[in-house]
């Protein structure tokens, strides 16, 4: 592995494909080694040493826990380098974004280790004098997630975190694609001191045999999942067979949106980190671009520019921007949206490049139509339709017109149109004048077809707890 300093966060890997699954650089095609993949009976196993590791954990003090999730916060900020490193290489996305994505998700893990002693109950006034109510809270027990190959640690630590936290044990299953950065940040839990029982990373040959054993084993009584709003449809069928409680973020086909008052270079500058970040690869990013006639054309010439100096390449390299999509079938997909489009009248405002590899050319669409095709779909790659707008009412009725309801975008500078948008969007997270709104303080998570449940903030570890009510009588 290139220049992986701390080797320990390797330690996992095994010596060949007989034992493991190869992964592979996206970028290069290298194969980079071998993650460990565990048997059907081992993963019933390992479930069976989680519930009973899970009681130990919950009767630690919640300051001890807390104090055992610094540690780790500690050594992932500590050996930041060497994971955006493995990161880059295994996923693809640019050095710099990988090393971010490390700080990101080690902020759950600290903000978590902070409300593991937050985790209140309450008092309740009683309808007679002779009662005492209360409320308590704990954890559901196990807990386990299916985790995506686009953000391979901060979708796991922002599971981890607050499950740790509330006092559950927790067992994840990471992407096939990207499952080194899954082993080696558990490497680091470990060495802070969480018991091996209470945090396991499993593979298996079979990503939906895996499924299947979460949805299934009576001792797991909690299952969160981010990817497909398809597949979370199913495991959350499957998980109705014992009532598992279940949290899912699921696709997304966010709006942004530019007014006719809006701070048009502002507006420019946070469509490219929206939309642009990890190669147009994430839930939230922008899908579809309104913009209001009067600013239309403006827009578009400056956003197309900035678009013009974005880097392609290997994460690795010096000044690289845009990595490679994850795979050759990804970039069939999102090509196949950009031809689709074309055929129908959009028109790309420079030239697309067709490039070997894995990679894809950033593309700006114009003269794109809400009818298209490629408005209706999750397109997860670097292309950026531009749809043209007239009046509110317009535009409100095409941004909401969609299955998901992840994140959405608008600029405006208006304060009375501010409001009237904010809440007129069926979203679950808005960014007004902004376009990077993830956080670990705030809650995450979508409305409709996107899922349910909201991963960081206060209301993170809620998901893992249940709430017990105490009614003392004889009073």
């Amino acid at each position: 592995m290139q220049q992986i300093t701390n080797q320990s966060l390797l330690s996992f890997m095994v010596p060949s494909e007989d034992q493991g699954i190869a992964v592979t650089n996206p970028a290069t095609g290298e194969v980079l080694g071998f993650a460990p993949v565990s048997s059907e009976q081992a993963i019933l196993d390992g479930i069976e040493r989680s519930s009973v590791a899970q009681k130990e954990w919950a009767a630690m003090p919640a300051k001890a826990r807390g104090a055992l999730l610094q540690r780790w916060y500690q050594l992932v900020i500590e050996n930041k380098q060497d994971l955006g490193r493995l990161m880059t290489l295994e996923q693809g996305k640019p050095l710099a974004e990988a090393e971010g994505e490390v700080v990101y998700g080690a902020s759950f893990i600290e903000w978590f280790a902070e409300e593991a002693k937050r985790t209140y109950g309450e008092t309740i006034p009683a309808p007679s004098g002779d009662k005492r109510l209360m409320t308590i809270k704990q954890p559901v027990g196990v807990a386990c997630a299916i985790t995506p190959w686009n953000f391979p640690i901060a979708m796991i630590t922002r599971k981890a975190g607050p499950a740790l936290a509330a006092g559950c044990s927790f067992v994840v299953k990471p992407s096939e694609s990207t499952p080194l950065s899954a082993f080696a940040v558990a490497e680091l839990a470990y060495q802070a001191g969480i018991p091996r029982d209470v945090l396991q990373v499993v593979l298996g040959k079979d990503a939906r045999q895996v499924g299947g054993i979460f949805t299934s084993h009576p001792l797991i009584r909690k299952l969160s999942f981010t990817g497909s709003t398809q597949v979370g449809s199913i495991l959350m069928q499957q998980s109705a067979h014992d009532i598992k409680r279940t949290s899912m973020e699921l696709g997304g086909n966010a709006p942004f949106i530019v007014f006719d008052d809006a701070d048009i270079d502002a507006a420019v500058a946070g469509a490219m980190v929206s939309k642009f970040r990890n190669a147009g690869q994430t839930c939230v990013c922008a899908n579809r671009f309104y913009v209001h006639s009067k600013v239309y054309d403006e827009f578009v010439t400056k956003f197309d520019a900035a678009v013009q100096n974005l880097k392609v390449g290997n994460g690795l390299e010096q000044g690289v921007t845009t990595g490679p999509v994850i795979s050759e079938s990804a970039k069939q997909g999102i090509q196949s949206l950009i031809d689709g489009a074309i055929e129908q009248g959009a028109q790309p405002v420079s030239e697309q490049k067709q490039l070997d590899g894995l990679f894809v050319q950033p593309v700006v669409l114009k003269n794109v139509t809400h009818d298209m095709n490629i408005v209706s779909q999750e397109i997860f790659g670097p292309v950026a339709p531009v749809i043209s707008f007239d009046n509110d009412e317009q535009l409100i009725e095409m941004a909401n017109d969609t299955i998901y309801g992840l994140a959405s975008y608008f600029y405006s500078q208006n304060v009375h149109r501010v409001f009237k948008i904010a809440e007129a969007l069926q979203y679950g997270m808005v960014g007004i004048n902004e376009g990077l709104i993830s956080t670990e303080v705030a809650p995450f998570g979508g409305v409709k077809q996107s899922g349910i449940g909201r991963e960081g903030a206060k209301q993170g570890i809620d998901e893992y707890m249940d709430v017990k009510y105490l009614c003392f009588g004889g009073n």
